[in-house]
């Protein structure tokens, strides 16, 4: 039987990195499963920034890319590649994470066998500069409990059924889902009736670093609140403790971000019961950069492997 078509999507803006950024897309490329189109915006990145990924269609004809004039966000954009793709499964990517190799294919599978799920996500290993530092597993079937606390998913490591788009809206574009459109979707889905999985495999490596926990400003954790108040109030889920929930994003704010970081990292820490892994590929590069198109070329072709694995 033919594999049905996967339509890989992903919103940049202002990728400066361009191992990191090729270490992601490779990681796409060289994937068990082969027919794929990947679809990347660039979300009106500075002009050096969206040359470097204009040159990425240079890398595959699997690649196609749109240039935005204007900053519209993650949203908007994932909304623009969800309009253009032709796959029958849309899975998620984002420029600075590593998809393992059988990620899709066994994504793909699970989906064929069961119907009965919308979307289906992996648990996550944790990387930075220095290396796979710890993992965080996910509920295997997550209930309306587990949207409270976090989104019950990785958002970049999601496969959504393509089909579940066709006469219902995307993701919310608007100010208030800046930061957690991967929240309003998931939760939006689920007050459709609709149902997500999540493999208990870690097939995906998600990047957090010590900045990852002082990225989010105080007008980002308002506008979590007032999209948790909505979720909550439209799911039935403020009360009996919704509440401390909508409130949670706030609180955050007063608190020192290096405390945050303690808290995850001994989260991420105490899950991690497998032995380091080496971690040469997700160091940065300090040789200078040569041409957009060249060093795209040039990194391509050291990336190129053919496990996919970044260590």
């Amino acid at each position: 039987m033919d594999q049905p078509l996967v339509s890989v999507i992903m919103g940049v803006y202002n990728q400066m990195d361009v191992d990191m950024m090729l270490t992601a897309v490779n990681s796409i490329l060289n994937q068990t499963y082969e027919n794929l189109e990947f679809l990347i915006w660039d979300d009106g990145s500075c002009k050096e920034a969206a040359s470097q990924v204009a040159a990425l269609e240079k890398l595959d004809s699997r690649i196609r890319v749109k240039l935005c004039d204007t900053n519209n966000g993650l949203a908007f954009c994932l909304n623009e590649c969800i309009l253009r793709a032709k796959g029958k499964y849309i899975a998620r990517m984002d420029a600075d994470d590593f998809s393992l190799p059988t990620r899709i294919e066994k994504q793909v599978e699970f989906l064929e066998e069961h119907p009965e799920f919308a979307w289906c996500g992996t648990n996550a290993e944790l990387f930075d500069e220095s290396g796979v530092w710890g993992k965080r597993p996910y509920p295997e079937v997550p209930v309306k409990s587990d949207y409270l606390k976090f989104s019950p998913f990785v958002h970049p490591s999601v496969v959504f059924r393509a089909d579940i788009f066709n006469e219902h809206r995307g993701y919310l574009a608007v100010e208030e889902t800046l930061r957690c459109e991967d929240y309003e979707i998931f939760m939006h889905l689920m007050k459709r009736g609709l149902q997500g999985y999540n493999l208990q495999e870690y097939l995906f490596r998600y990047r957090e670093t010590k900045d990852s926990y002082r990225k989010r400003k105080a007008k980002y954790r308002i506008n979590e609140a007032k999209t948790r108040y909505k979720l909550y109030k439209d799911n039935k889920m403020l009360f009996p403790i919704g509440w401390m929930y909508v409130l949670r994003p706030i609180v955050a704010c007063i608190i020192p971000p290096a405390f945050i970081e303690f808290i995850k990292r001994s989260e991420g820490v105490f899950n991690k019961t497998y032995e380091e892994r080496p971690a040469e590929v997700v160091q940065l590069n300090t040789e200078p950069q040569p041409e957009p198109l060249a060093g795209i070329a040039a990194v391509h072709s050291a990336f190129r492997q053919p496990t996919g694995h970044i260590g």
